[in-house]
């Protein structure tokens, strides 16, 4: 700074007007390049993007191949029905291929409920701090796409308490948390994030984030907190059931110090010591203290290799006799689930039959079927994939005969018929893998709040314009509902983008139960 400036602004702090045009101009200038500056590091904040460190290693780098994988897991998962609101679900952490079915019970019991944050507890696995960390900006970016931090949920932990704070190290390269993301983008789209990692499995530590979470939900029930956790490690198939029997009979009874105490002792074995007990303890303050273990299993039960095993375990707890019990959007429950893997290896063997035989003959396959379910008249679509991208996608939303019928024909439809694309070739047949979405009956919707993103599909009506969108789009994209529907009228039905405000729009919506090869 120049001297006359030095005297210019000093005047300026006395009220003496000695500051020149020129240098109030650079002082301007300054202030406005300093408040430019704010603002840019406040959007680069918001808009940080934590990318997954696992994918490709742990787990497939293809969005559609993971899709698929975790679609499996979860549809084909059997939990017992838990009618009452579930708040807390434990979940494992370990590669797909070993944990994935397990994983499956707990996503399958939390599918489409009506949540807005899930907090992931997990711990780091690789590195020691003396506390607890919350990753609290911007998202966390899968294969599947990003789901953003819920920052204002997130900055309220680290502001209550001194043991909880933001340590980025924490989250790189760890699978407790990464692991159990992608399960909540298929399971739950649309709905935030808070990850936290303990730094160290410190009994006070939980008691403290226990405290802090309860404060801040409250009588909220729109947040799932999932403890993630592997059990027993490395020990002979024998020994690890009897280990993880010790520790799922404490989990059952709702003993969180008993449970803390005996894995210090080496009486059972958690390696999400921290995030279970912490779950135990915040479940009893928030009253939600019936739990239900939905699967246990070891790696022996999936490998067969019995000498050396990890256990794997899926449990929810749940609030009983709530004023929002039955928000599971189970109104069409059992349209949704309604057809066994018998009936669902039919249709994609019809389908499969009927690409295979119409493009290298141009005939479509008569078929015969006495089986009740595939003799219903539903609406179904029949989506191709080629190599891992789209190759054609045609359906039809009401049912104009027998089931197996309208997939033999949408089939062809989406093979050859599909106007985004030409039609396949027979050199094409051997990378082509189908997906069949089963429709339900459509019902008229009179408000846009009821509809849940990837349990919903939607039509749009007005005149002659229409469009539609499946279930799985909102969960691939990871839209909310807002911007589900304005792109559904934009780009589908040819409607100004916030048509679906209007009334004289219709909008219906329905399910569709989803599998593929």
């Amino acid at each position: 700074m120049f001297p006359e400036e030095m005297v210019s602004l000093r005047g300026s702090v006395r009220g003496e007007a000695l500051m020149s045009p020129e240098v109030g101009m650079r002082t301007m200038r300054c202030i406005s390049v300093f408040f430019v500056v704010i603002f840019m590091v406040h959007a680069c904040f918001a808009d940080e993007v934590k990318r997954a460190d696992l994918a490709g290693s742990w787990y497939s780098s293809n969005k559609d191949e993971l899709r698929a994988v975790l679609e499996g897991f979860i549809s084909n998962a059997n939990p017992p029905p838990i009618d009452d609101r579930i708040l807390g679900l434990i979940s494992p952490h370990a590669g797909y291929a070993f944990s994935g079915h397990a994983a499956g019970f707990g996503f399958n019991a939390v599918r489409g409920i009506s949540y807005k944050t899930v907090v992931i507890v997990g711990f780091t696995h690789r590195k020691f701090f003396n506390g607890i960390s919350v990753y609290d900006r911007g998202s966390f970016q899968t294969p599947l796409g990003s789901m953003h931090v819920d920052t204002e949920f997130a900055r309220l932990l680290i502001s209550g308490d001194k043991n909880i704070s933001f340590y980025p190290e924490l989250f790189r390269d760890e699978n407790s948390i990464e692991m159990i993301i992608p399960f909540v983008q298929v399971a739950l789209p649309g709905v935030k994030i808070v990850p936290i990692a303990f730094g160290s499995q410190d009994y006070k530590l939980c008691g403290i984030l226990a405290k802090v979470l309860t404060d801040i939900i409250g009588d909220r029930e729109d947040v799932l907190i999932i403890a993630s956790t592997d059990m027993s490690h490395f020990h002979t198939y024998a020994k690890a059931q009897r280990l993880d029997s010790a520790a799922i009979k404490l989990v059952s009874e709702l003993e969180p110090r008993k449970l803390y105490d005996e894995i210090k002792m080496g009486d059972c074995e958690l390696c999400g010591t921290a995030p279970v007990v912490t779950l135990m303890l915040t479940m009893k303050m928030l009253g939600a203290d019936n739990v239900k273990v939905l699967k246990y299993e070891n790696s022996g039960d999936v490998t067969g290799e019995k000498g050396s095993v990890v256990g794997y375990f899926s449990a929810v707890f749940y609030k009983k006799d709530t004023k929002t019990q039955g928000h599971k959007d189970t109104s069409r429950e059992g349209e949704r689930d309604m057809m066994d893997e018998k009936q669902k290896k039919r249709l994609l063997e019809i389908a499969r039959t009927t690409v295979e035989q119409y493009i290298r003959t141009g005939k479509a396959p008569e078929f015969t079927e006495t089986d009740p379910e595939l003799l219903k008249e539903k609406g179904a679509f029949v989506t191709l994939h080629y190599k891992g991208e789209l190759r054609g996608c045609i359906g039809a939303i009401i049912g104009r005969g027998p089931l197996y019928k309208t997939v033999r024909d949408m089939a062809i439809e989406s093979s050859t018929g599909d106007p985004r694309f030409p039609p396949v070739t027979v050199k094409e047949l051997k990378d082509i893998k189908i997906e069949i979405s089963v429709l339900s009956e459509p019902e008229k919707v009179t408000d846009v709040n009821t509809l849940k993103m990837g349990v919903h599909g939607v039509i749009v009506k007005r005149g002659f314009n229409s469009g539609v969108f499946l279930p799985q789009v909102a969960a691939e994209t990871g839209w909310t509902r807002d911007e589900f529907l304005s792109y559904l009228c934009a780009h589908k039905a040819g409607l100004p983008a916030d048509a679906w405000k209007d009334p004289k729009t219709e909008i219906y919506s329905f399910t569709a139960e989803v599998f593929g090869e």
